[in-house]
């Protein structure tokens, strides 16, 4: 439904690049070039500029990109409203999450979503929580899934499901034989920590600030960009570190790592979903009635 000019448009503007452009869409580079010029045509007005092997848009396709972006959440609205009245629900979401919820928490949803919903097909970009935030942002996405809050005006927030981050290390860890220390015994232990802009990284160190303890007073031996990463540095180091309680259910069953607890501090939060504000209905309310519906399952 969406005009195929303007669709070829929308696309080199998000990838800045014709190559990717026309992969994305199937057709080829010359194609791609064609209907861009054609648009260029129809307005008298260079869309793109060049910078060296590179493609930039000028001050009119980025005002064409603004106008494309709505049309574009236009149509996808019409088409989810209009296919109700067949009872059929189609279309493509773009979603966005958090590493932690994409490994360990989406996959069993979006396969039984898939099932429900075989003519929704859903596209998953996956980051940590900032770049989840600033692809939302972009439009690259129409809903986000992500482990914290940073009340950005532009985004509105509503809770999706609770979780605890807990400490942990491998249970062959000689420092881990108790199961309890104080929080400035934290001040003394080698630990791993998510990479800047990780939600878990942001709601860990707003607790510890609570405790009066700052990221510079912890002795940090590495900062990894997920928890798998972490996870596997664990069990074959004396560090110790936080993560989500729902990304090691299964090595705490095995026994192959163990929690240990922090007098008077425990690290409640929310995973949270994600999306513009104003922004209702079609087919993001859809999945997002359904994961909060089946989240328990």
């Amino acid at each position: 439904m969406f005009d195929f000019r303007l669709k070829v448009f929308y696309t080199v503007a998000r990838r800045l690049s014709f190559t990717k452009a026309s992969e994305e869409l199937f057709i080829s580079q010359p194609a791609v070039t064609k209907h861009i010029k054609e648009l260029e045509s129809q307005f008298n007005l260079a869309l793109f500029d060049r910078k060296g092997n590179r493609v930039i848009l000028s001050p009119a396709g980025e005002v064409l990109l603004r106008h494309t972006e709505n049309i574009h959440e236009i149509y996808r609205q019409i088409e989810f409203d209009l296919n109700q009245f067949n009872h059929t629900l189609k279309g493509i979401l773009h979603i966005g999450s958090s590493t932690s919820i994409t490994q360990y928490v989406l996959p069993p949803l979006l396969a039984q979503f898939h099932r429900m919903y075989q003519d929704v097909k859903v596209e998953l970009l996956n980051g940590n929580s900032e770049q989840i935030e600033n692809a939302l942002q972009n439009k690259s996405i129409e809903l986000g899934v992500i482990e914290s809050k940073s009340k950005r005006r532009e985004i509105h927030y509503s809770p999706f499901l609770k979780d605890e981050i807990v400490l942990v290390c491998s249970n062959k860890n000689p420092l881990g034989k108790k199961d309890e220390i104080g929080p400035e015994d934290l001040k003394k232990i080698p630990l791993l920590m998510r990479e800047p802009g990780s939600g878990t990284l942001e709601v860990t160190l707003d607790a510890l600030k609570q405790k009066g303890i700052r990221l510079a007073d912890l002795k940090v031996e590495m900062q990894l960009g997920s928890t798998e990463a972490i996870k596997s540095y664990l069990q074959h180091s004396n560090c110790m570190a936080f993560v989500s309680l729902h990304a090691i259910l299964k090595e705490l069953e095995s026994g192959v790592l163990k929690i240990i607890e922090i007098k008077k501090l425990q690290i409640h939060r929310n995973f949270y979903f994600i999306t513009p504000q104003g922004a209702e209905g079609g087919l993001s309310a859809l999945f997002i009635q359904f994961l909060i519906r089946n989240k328990n399952l």
